[in-house]
């Protein structure tokens, strides 16, 4: 289906021939030559729901689609910023907010969150970090055929697609060559060993031992280990997992169970070679990727998506040969009588042209925000359930030259 550009579309749920809910667009606005910007109102199985749309022209040279991070260094972890905050920071004509994160530790007392995305992110081509293993998770469980390496990207070739990072390196030591399980990220698989670079930020790296493959919820272990690498050669170790920003030309090594006591047989000079890469399954290289929950794919919703829960939600889309973007916020009030459930925003998505998509960080996350001709400002253009916004550490970012 082309992009809607009209005043009225229907979307009807599969299977249910007496069902005629409507999608309404309306007060389109032109941000910036390829962007456009209007409101929408849906009516679904939890009410009528309302929401904001970007349609982004991928075609135009002056267009490019950042990964969106806060602070100067844009490390993974430590800090996060309202999306409109995060727009300013980078000229953007419009973001939303991005993957789901590490937001709370109430099952691990004394345990800080990292404010950590869950899944893969590249931005500018430069790989950030891996996915945390399923169970560790933030969001809505995975259906079947969806994994934790899902991601929205942006190929070198300027089109977006749906694609899967998986996370490829290995430690060579004296003591043998170990494969690498994670890349700064906040949760680590059971027997594995992760590397830390300076893209982890101040983050406290304990959390990396707790849970396991499968319950976020499982208790921290109590013999991870960690080793300094600078220039290639070990410099320290512990048995306490440590915080702080890692210097630009080391690397920390942190491991837990098998991958602890591996990490123990290293000595103070020894040199360690470590490598890392995240392989995508597409042929072409990702200049952007962003974690996400995949609720479309070849123009089809995803068996076993939630048809019961309706939440506000945030979700990005592509046409079919990935010329142009699709992203979406709901307004608030999911909690009372409206919003999507994952189901109806699949069938929204694909109403409104996409052939693939996925679902971001909703509730108090959900932001949308535009910056319209000659201001200096963004302006939040939902209504997110954050008071004004919530910080988040991650968004999509639409910038024009132009």
């Amino acid at each position: 289906m082309t992009a809607v550009w009209s005043a009225l579309v229907v979307v009807a749920a599969p299977g249910s021939a007496d069902a005629d809910p409507g999608l309404r667009l309306s007060n389109a606005a032109h941000l910036a030559p390829g962007v456009r910007y209007e409101t929408f109102s849906v009516t679904a199985s939890h009410g009528t729901a309302h929401g904001h749309l970007l349609t982004v022209d991928l075609d135009d040279a002056r267009m490019k689609i950042e990964l969106l991070r806060p602070g100067t260094s844009g490390a993974v972890t430590g800090i996060r910023a309202p999306v409109s905050r995060l727009a300013d920071a980078r000229g953007a004509v419009a973001a939303v907010n991005g993957d789901f994160f590490d937001i709370t530790e109430v099952e691990h007392p004394g345990v800080r969150p990292t404010g950590s995305t869950v899944g893969p992110a590249v931005a500018d081509g430069r790989p950030l970090k891996a996915a945390v293993p399923d169970g560790q998770r933030y969001g809505p469980a995975l259906v079947p055929g969806a994994t934790d390496e899902d991601v929205l990207g942006i190929g070198a070739d300027g089109a977006a697609r749906l694609d899967r990072l998986r996370l490829r390196g290995a430690v060579v030591t004296p003591s043998g060559t170990w494969e690498l399980a994670g890349f700064n990220q906040y949760a680590l698989p059971v027997d594995g060993i992760g590397a830390y670079t300076s893209a982890w930020g101040p983050a406290s790296r304990a959390r990396a031992s707790c849970g396991t493959n499968d319950v976020r919820a499982a208790a921290c272990g109590t013999d991870p280990y960690e080793v300094t690498v600078h220039h290639g050669r070990v410099t320290s170790a512990s048995a306490t997992l440590g915080e702080g920003v890692v210097p630009r030309g080391s690397v920390v090594l942190v491991g837990r169970e098998a991958g602890a006591r591996a990490l123990r047989r290293l000595r103070i000079g020894d040199p360690v070679h470590v490598r890392h890469r995240l392989r995508a399954t597409g042929s072409v290289p990702l200049a952007f990727a962003i974690g996400g929950y995949p609720v479309l794919r070849g123009g089809v919703p995803h068996d076993g998506l939630d048809e019961t829960a309706a939440a506000t939600r945030t979700a990005a889309g592509f046409s079919g040969q990935g010329r142009r973007l699709y992203l979406l916020a709901l307004d608030s009030g999911a909690e009372h009588d409206d919003g999507l459930t994952l189901g109806e925003l699949a069938r929204l998505l694909r109403a409104l042209g996409a052939d693939g998509a996925v679902d971001l960080d909703g509730g108090g996350s959900s932001t949308l925000v535009t910056r319209p001709p000659g201001a200096a400002y963004s302006t939040v253009r939902n209504h997110p359930s954050g008071v004004p916004e919530r910080p988040v550490p991650n968004g999509i970012g639409v910038i024009s030259s132009a």
